[in-house]
């Protein structure tokens, strides 16, 4: 709950006209419709703004403002990505290195999620796909969150380090916790400790039993003329468990809830599978689920906010992908939109390594999707769970169809 003792004091050097307060874990505002509510929720906002929920924290919501605080690590660093702040807080490599130190590991994370790389995939993706939706095609009926994309990345990405696939419940509970816990930082350290265990057991594993998957490329990987450590290769790990057990998964569930409320691009899609990839882009451009902070480091100013050490920043991606200075009827989903920039993966240093990999998955998933279950509609009177924060997720999207 928002409460008077959760609001800090605005600092000295936040203009007051900039103060426009919003509780990212627990706004009222938002409801089920995540990035919609959140755009209309700040449309009347600053495009830089100080709210005083969580420690107080700036919060920037326009594509070209985003665009250049993310393009800074000068005066916006990465090495702290918690807000409110905490104490010892995580360490993702290559997402907690600002340039040029993040270089060397991204060039070894790129031969792996290049589009060369993501092509030879997309036979195995499409069996995967397949088999998820014949598992419920049958029913008539489903969570389509819980049964099908919860699981559908989850597996693409654990067969892609080399995983366990019988573990699959265990690792996706834990990515979901270390999400729902980002304001505790006790839990958050507590949840860390389990993920990096498991991540230190591949590793293990891995040394002793090599195979062609990503974790023995981790392992062997030259950077600069060496290998990686064991922590390097730990903090690299874990930024791609989280992300691989969860943004694919909340994309690709946002999206799946727009297109049970539009049964004129459900038989359009049905009917020209090679629609699905424009159906990916727009998807993916309005259904943003990350919100990248960024911890001010030296002192900037940028129209009228102050930005000094120490501060916090919220880049809201999502809104920054509906800005109405780039994109016409922004929070309208447009099957023919003619394909266009956006923010939902982020751009600068810090574009996603996996964004070629999550488009592939969207849209293998739609296509295999809509030749077993052609039309569907969420279920009436059924509540869409959702959380916010600096990940947004759906919880739970039940749907329905006919079965012949």
């Amino acid at each position: 709950m928002n409460t008077l003792a959760s609001i800090a004091p605005a600092p000295p050097h936040v203009a007051s006209h900039l103060v426009f307060d919003f509780d990212i874990y627990n706004d009222p505002r938002i409801d089920q419709d995540v990035q919609g509510t959140y755009a209309a929720a700040l449309a009347d906002a600053p495009e830089i703004f100080w709210t005083r929920f969580n420690g107080g924290h700036w919060m920037v919501k326009t594509f070209d403002r985003i665009t250049e605080v993310v393009g800074d690590p000068v005066h916006f660093s990465v090495r702290e990505m918690q807000i409110p702040r905490v104490e010892n807080p995580p360490f993702f490599i290559p997402l907690s290195l600002d340039p040029p130190e993040n270089l060397p590991f991204r060039r070894a994370m790129a031969p792996m999620f290049g589009p060369v790389a993501i092509k030879a995939l997309e036979p195995r993706i499409r069996v995967l796909a397949a088999q998820m939706v014949a598992a419920v095609v049958d029913k008539g009926t489903c969570d389509f969150q819980t049964e099908v994309s919860k699981l559908f990345p989850v597996t693409v990405f654990m067969e892609l380090m080399g995983m366990d696939l019988s573990r699959l419940k265990d690792f996706r509970h834990l990515a979901e916790a270390f999400f729902t816990t980002q304001n505790n930082g006790q839990e958050l350290q507590r949840l860390s400790g389990l993920i990096l265990a498991e991540m230190k057991n591949l590793i293990d594993e891995k040394r002793v039993r090599p195979d062609d998957k990503l974790m023995t490329h981790f392992v062997n990987v030259d950077i600069g003329g060496r290998t990686m450590t064991e922590d390097e290769i730990l903090a690299m790990s874990f930024v791609l468990f989280l992300g691989g057990m969860d943004t694919v998964t909340n994309v690709t569930g946002f999206a799946f809830q727009q297109l049970a409320q539009m049964p004129d691009v459900q038989v359009r899609l049905a009917d020209d599978p090679t629609l699905v990839g424009a159906f990916a882009d727009e998807a993916i451009r309005l259904f943003g689920v990350i919100n990248t902070p960024r911890l001010v480091v030296k002192a900037k100013t940028i129209g009228d906010a102050n930005f000094q050490p120490g501060d916090m920043v919220l880049n809201i991606l999502c809104v920054g992908s509906r800005d109405p200075s780039k994109f016409d009827s922004p929070n309208a989903f447009n099957l023919d939109r003619k394909r266009a920039a956006h923010l939902t993966f982020s751009t600068g240093p810090h574009l996603c390594i996996g964004h070629v990999l999550g488009r592939t998955e969207l849209r293998i998933l739609t296509e295999e999707w809509f030749k077993q279950i052609p039309a569907f509609t969420a279920t009436p009177g059924e509540r869409h769970a959702f959380r916010t924060g600096t990940v947004m997720a759906l919880e739970s999207l039940p749907i329905e169809w006919s079965v012949a």
